[in-house]
């Protein structure tokens, strides 16, 4: 009696369903009810179970098949069979599986050519490339996850990326156990059958069958023919390099981890551009931004086009230089030659928007994106558990897994998602809460038509304020502000100051000193004394992270709006120093070229409305910061020094900070403490 089982089509309560995903590979052993494959009608999505537990010998469907109740889609060798008295046959299976599948699965992969091998294999091991088989599409898929990198080690059929078509998610298989050496794919990138993966290092064999001899002739061959296409397309590089060469320019360190959006493409084809010239304009929460040109020449290809979103290491355009080379340009011509053609297109940046009307036509109701992972693991999932982590928004490197090998099943996914169900609401409380999510249950305002009651014009806010509203409106909903108003006496710094500013214009240094330098420094001071207001509150609102450094924000108002850039390590420069770097961050500010990374990691915030006016405001905390220190106008009062009334210069201080973080007797001593350091700067030196 054969131990080797046909696998049928049950009743899928249709006439024909669609194969969309393969479950299991041949090799896998699999469980009883375990799915072999995923298939898809007009109604729903199901899974075809195993209805045996053993290890899977063929599979006579791939993803794109139509199905029906009674087809043969593989076949299985049950467990505790007379293995023994089949083995012949079992054999014979084997290879008849091996041969069918053969087309599909080992077409792509390309052994390198001989010369190339011959050093791997003389010491017991050769270096291949492992390509994408065969999908089921002719046309392009995105690649949604890489799930390898360099120096994994890997078995056969482990999942090298995942790949998302119209219809399905389905992981690209390894063909050989081995160590990759090469990843030539990364996520967002669009692939087709026979698109070069990985470069994989494999153990060497002593003999090899007449089949394998075979093809591995049939790959020599092509890899020599390779390998000549390369040498004359290296030839006529090398022709042309006397006169120009062309590099890629990508985007570079911007200071964000995530994308950002390009609003302006500032070059075309056919352009001739300077060094340091900008390509294109990007936007963040705080800044506007050029990526300059790392070189001169004349623009070849550009790759990016306003409304896409960009990231470091995004490619921008192609530039022909004029002769020379550098070490960035061979570099991006060696990755390029080894990515092979479908690597030359510029890899399209998906959009969340473009997500979820992708996911909306596959008949799944959009979620929002999972969030980001805390942690660099890698999760080790089959497709149909990614479509359901992602059908319910969760980061499968969140989830533990209880599976062979740590593998995440979907019962995990499944007690992953009951766990954050059952956990209590506090989004709102640590400010983390979606957009949109109106979790105050606020009220919405009505539409009015104002042109009812008269003449009206209809002004578009600023880029900063569309992106700063959201968050200002964040900040003020989320966090419990307290204000303490409180007015410093600054007399004698004032009258200092003009001393110094007299003296630096008669030496004519082109240094001026402002009021507030002395407000930076008085508040540096305090900040040591008191670290809670140089302090952050810990994404899950239990611990407070304290700032051994003291880096201030200065509000700047610009002609698109109000930016704060932040000025590093106050407590450890002088007045003179700080002045400088104030005017020149002020100078860069109003002209809209701040960089991302002069906005980025701020301790504390001064906003100042002294040169224009006012008593008193309620400056709003600029999260995750914990306080703010509003400055007004100064003004001259009349105060009582024990004897008499005499006229003092007051300058009025309005301090916000977060009652979660910071009490009010706290809160008060500290608006005292900077208020005496203005009053008396000797103080600033102790």
């Amino acid at each position: 009696m054969s131990d080797i089982q046909k696998i049928i089509v049950p009743d899928v309560g249709g006439d024909e369903v669609e194969v969309i995903e393969l479950c299991v590979a041949v090799g896998d052993n699999i469980e009883a009810d375990e799915g072999v494959v995923t298939v898809e009608s007009d109604k729903a999505s199901m899974d075809i179970p195993a209805p045996f537990e053993g290890e899977i010998v063929s599979l006579s469907v791939s993803v794109g098949d139509k199905i029906k109740e009674g087809d043969v889609i593989g076949e299985m060798k049950v467990a505790n069979g007379d293995s023994a008295d089949e083995g012949a046959s079992e054999e014979n299976a084997s290879d008849e599986s091996s041969k069918e599948d053969a087309p599909k699965q080992e077409e792509a992969p390309k052994e390198e050519s001989k010369s190339d091998a011959a050093p791997a294999a003389s010491g017991g091991s050769e270096v291949i490339e492992v390509a994408v088989p065969d999908i089921g599409s002719d046309d392009e898929v995105d690649v949604i996850d890489v799930l390898v990198s360099v120096g994994d080690t890997i078995e056969k059929e482990d999942g090298l990326i995942t790949l998302e078509t119209d219809k399905a998610t389905m992981d690209v298989p390894s063909t050989h156990a081995g160590t990759v050496k090469e990843v030539l794919i990364s996520n967002g990138d669009k692939v087709k059958e026979g698109t070069v993966v990985i470069k994989l290092e494999i153990a060497g064999e002593g003999g090899s069958s007449g089949s394998s001899s075979n093809e591995a002739a049939e790959e020599s061959e092509s890899a020599s023919s390779k390998d000549s296409s390369q040498q004359d397309a290296q030839q006529e590089e090398s022709s042309d390099a006397s006169s120009s060469e062309t590099i890629e320019v990508a985007v570079p360190d911007i200071g964000e981890d995530g994308e950002v959006d390009v609003i302006d493409v500032l070059v075309s084809v056919g352009d001739t551009v300077e060094k340091e010239d900008g390509l294109i304009t990007l936007e963040t929460d705080k800044a506007t931004m050029d990526v300059p040109s790392t070189h001169a020449g004349t623009i070849k290809e550009v790759f990016i086009k306003t409304g896409d979103k960009v990231k470091q290491g995004t490619l921008v355009v192609k530039l022909e230089t004029s002769g020379g080379s550098s070490s960035q340009a061979s570099s991006a011509s060696k990755a390029e030659k080894q990515a092979d053609a479908p690597k030359q297109e510029a890899p399209k940046q998906e959009t969340p928007k473009q997500e979820s009307q992708q996911e909306a036509s596959q008949g799944r109701s959009p979620v929002p994106p999972a969030p980001e992972s805390k942690g660099n693991g890698k999760a080790h999932a089959s497709p149909s558990v990614r479509r359901i982590a992602r059908e319910f928004g969760v980061d499968l490197t969140q989830v533990n897994g209880s599976g062979p090998k740590n593998r995440i099943l979907k019962e995990d996914v499944q007690a992953y998602v009951k766990a954050e169900l059952a956990k209590p609401r506090t989004a709102a409380a640590s400010g983390s809460a979606p957009a949109g999510d109106n979790v105050l249950q606020i009220v919405p305002v009505k539409p009015v038509d104002h042109s009812k009651f008269g003449e009206i014009e209809e002004q578009k806010l600023s880029r900063i304020q569309k992106i700063s509203g959201p968050l200002l409106h964040r900040n003020w909903a989320t966090i419990p502000h307290v204000t303490q108003f409180d007015e410093a006496d600054i007399t004698d710094v004032e009258e200092f100051r003009k001393e110094q500013n007299a003296y630096h214009a008669k030496i004519k240094s082109g240094l001026k000193i402002t009021p507030l330098v002395f407000v930076m420094k008085a508040v540096a001071k305090a900040l040591e004394k008191y670290e809670v207001f140089n302090s952050s509150l810990s994404d899950d609102g239990e611990s407070l992270i304290i700032k051994k450094f003291i880096n201030i924000g200065i509000a700047v108002e610009t002609p698109g709006g109000l930016v704060v850039p932040v000025i590093r390590d106050v407590n450890k420069k002088g007045i003179e120093e700080l002045s400088r770097e104030l005017i020149e961050t002020s100078k860069k500010a109003r002209e809209g070229k701040l960089k991302a990374a002069d906005m980025q990691g701020g301790t504390f915030t001064i906003s100042s409305l002294g040169g224009i006016g006012g008593t008193a405001f309620t400056p709003i905390v600029n999260a995750p910061e914990v306080a703010i220190l509003g400055v007004s106008k100064s003004e001259m009062k009349p105060k009582w020094n024990g004897k008499e009334f005499e006229p003092r210069l007051m300058v009025p201080l309005s301090l916000s900070y977060d009652h979660r973080v910071i009490d009010g007797a706290v809160g008060a001593r500290f608006s005292t403490e900077v208020a005496a350091n203005l009053t008396d700067l000797r103080r600033i030196i102790l």
